[in-house]
């Protein structure tokens, strides 16, 4: 049996783990309208078969391949497979535009391309544009394939007679893997520059499977329904190589023929796979949110009145997340327990009815949420990383869980917090966390530069603003990019108050604030139309006339008014910091205008420069009153 000290690359993970656990499910995959199981022993054959197939089509050690599919076992074996004949994978987005796809093919050199049958009629129009790509190989083609094209079958078929054919050849290339050879050139979203290829090693991996292992244990016979993109940083690492190493298995969601199937299918499958864990990011959870209490509101006034009470208890009881039922909260246990058997137990039901908590990445969950589902029986624990440390730096886990935090350090890691010269801070003190370990990237793919920005004597500078309390517990307050600058040089990351607006008011979408060295705080609003719309009607004006415009326009300022004194909000953030000024964009936020990146986060230098117009409109006389012609115009155009 593989020791841990062994283990050195992800190769090692999956060979442990078919040691281990050879007839244990790893994967589960929807065909034929149920659910069917793939084990590790299975699992490790369909990756030797693509490893060989790979060899067998010319792929040389260390060589690229891109792969871009919806989540589905041949995901997993691809990349695996790629390890497995010493290539490097290049995982793609989904949401990536073409030209977003483009660049990482062509700036990867990737020689080979891997791909879903859905997504291969957009390769096919990009062929022109990816000259160095030899072949592609389609998973469960709907046409026939000629050309460089090639099922995905097809590959495994070969690589099965290549191995014949070629004995020992593939164990061979498979040895001669390191811990320092590339596993991953993982892009950056882009939400403050242009996109980085984060090279991450096999050690990297490795590294932070065991790290996050120090903080949550996965129990070889949790499942997990995978419903983030599986390139995703987070999903990839926790997902896909944490649940290997644990014996664990992995469901896919049910894909379809289309994403937007696939967003149908997600309740379904929660129900038929039963996770016991689930990860997700905070868009999702808010949307989780939404429709329990849109199904709530169904079930009558009695359920909502439950439910409310329930919430009011439940969240005296669980106090800041880790008091649960500690002195006096004893006495709240029977109404909470009462609540639970009506109302709580039943909405867990909708995942399933055996999931245990939910882990959060990506952008920060805000408080309210993190009370929501502890409240709930489900708690979401926040975590914190980035894709440059492969990606999982911090987690709050079941045993100790605080909200508002990001949890404690993974282990072995050594973390600091650095002023602005990189001089280390005492604890307690804000600062930027810079970071240290087996998990930190080796550098950014063709780009020296960056490279050199971010890795300083071993130590990953992360560009996020956060500190450590006296329990050792992460806090990460935004990142410095986004922070806001007074006119007195003092700084405030926005992104709390920003999130807070949005959760807090059903009127506006997003608010996004900016202060470059200003004396006063803008904020970049755009509204809710069908609630507005509402507001209008409900007090006898047309939405689209100058009347109902004002009136909406002075709704949005009443809502942003409930954080400033005398407001239902007062003293959740310095005044200082919330907008002064408002300024109503004509257009949604979305990936559409690149204001929104593929993992559903704000990209802000987008959005500043294109809405510039308004925003420097604002900082004008005329422009200080949220009824100014240019905010009423704006309105006009969106409710027409």
């Amino acid at each position: 049996m593989m020791k841990e000290r062994d283990l050195n690359t992800i190769i090692d993970l999956l060979e442990r783990s078919c040691g281990k656990f050879p007839e244990q499910v790893y994967l589960w995959e929807k065909r034929g309208g149920k659910y069917e199981p793939t084990s590790y022993a299975e699992t490790r054959e369909h990756v030797r078969d693509v490893a060989a197939g790979l060899m067998a089509a010319g792929l040389r050690k260390g060589e690229r391949v891109a792969l871009l599919s919806e989540g589905c076992n041949a995901w997993v074996y691809g990349e695996l497979g790629v390890l497995y004949a010493g290539g490097v994978n290049v995982p793609l987005s989904m949401k990536l535009t073409p030209a977003e796809v483009v660049f990482r093919v062509n700036h990867s050199g990737a020689r080979f391309i891997i791909v879903s049958d859905y997504y291969a009629g957009a390769v096919r129009q990009l062929e022109a544009q990816m000259p160095e790509v030899e072949r592609v190989f389609v998973i469960r083609p709907s046409r026939n394939m000629e050309g460089k094209y090639a099922s995905f079958e097809e590959l495994e078929r070969d690589g099965r007679a290549w191995r014949q054919a070629h004995p020992g050849e593939l164990e061979e290339r498979t040895a001669s893997v390191t811990a320092d050879d590339l596993a991953n050139i993982s892009y950056t979203s882009g939400t403050t520059a242009e996109p980085k290829g984060i090279m991450l090693s096999h050690g990297n991996y490795v590294s932070n499977v065991l790290q996050a292992d120090s903080l949550i244990r996965i129990p070889s016979w949790y499942r997990v329904l995978l419903f983030l993109p599986w390139d995703h940083s987070f999903a990839h690492t926790v997902g896909i190589y944490s649940f290997m190493y644990n014996g664990a298995s992995l469901a896919a969601v049910d894909f379809g023929s289309s994403p937007m199937e696939y967003l149908r299918n997600i309740p379904v499958n929660l129900k038929e796979v039963k996770p016991h864990l689930l990860l997700s990011v905070p868009a999702l959870a808010k949307n989780f949110r939404k429709n329990i209490e849109a199904g709530i509101r169904q079930k009558g006034k009695l359920v909502g009145w439950i439910y409310k009470q329930g919430l009011r208890v439940a969240y005296r009881y669980y106090g800041a997340g880790n008091y649960k039922g500690k002195g006096w909260r004893r006495m709240l246990y029977p109404l909470l327990w009462l609540a639970d058997r009506i109302v709580f137990r039943k909405v867990r039901e909708v995942f399933g009815g055996n999931l245990r908590f939910f882990i959060g990445g990506g952008a920060l969950l805000d408080t309210e949420l993190q009370r929501y589902y502890c409240a709930l029986g489900i708690p979401m624990l926040q975590g914190y990383g980035l894709s440059e440390a492969s990606p999982v730096i911090s987690s709050n886990r079941p045993q100790l869980h605080h909200f508002g935090s990001s949890g404690q350090v993974v282990q072995p890691m050594d973390l600091k917090i650095c002023d602005e010269q990189g001089n280390e801070l005492p604890r307690g003190e804000k600062g930027e966390i810079v970071i240290r370990g087996g998990n930190v990237m080796k550098g950014y793919w063709k780009n020296p530069v960056s490279t050199a920005e971010s890795l300083r004597d071993g130590w990953l500078y992360t560009g996020d603003m956060g500190y450590v309390d006296e329990q050792g517990l992460l806090y990460v307050l935004g990142r410095f990019k986004s922070l806001l600058i007074a006119s007195d040089g003092e700084k405030y990351s926005p992104e709390g108050i920003e999130e807070a607006v949005t959760e807090m008011s059903p009127y506006i979408d997003y608010c996004v604030l900016y202060n470059s060295q200003s004396l006063y705080t803008a904020g970049l609003v755009v509204p809710n139309k069908a609630a507005l719309k509402a507001y209008a009607e409900k007090h006898g004006v047309a939405p689209d006339s100058v009347e109902g415009c004002k009136l909406m326009l002075d709704k949005i300022y009443s809502e942003l008014m409930r954080f400033r004194k005398g407001g239902d909000c007062e003293g959740m953030f310095p005044e200082r910091w919330l907008p002064a000024v408002v300024a109503v964009l004509p257009e949604p936020l979305g990936e559409a205008n690149g204001t929104v990146n593929s993992t559903a986060k704000v990209v802000r230098h987008k959005v500043y420069d294109l809405f510039r117009a308004e925003l420097d409109f604002v900082y004008t006389p005329e422009g200080k009153d949220i009824r100014n012609p240019l905010n009423t115009k704006n309105m006009r155009e969106i409710m027409k």
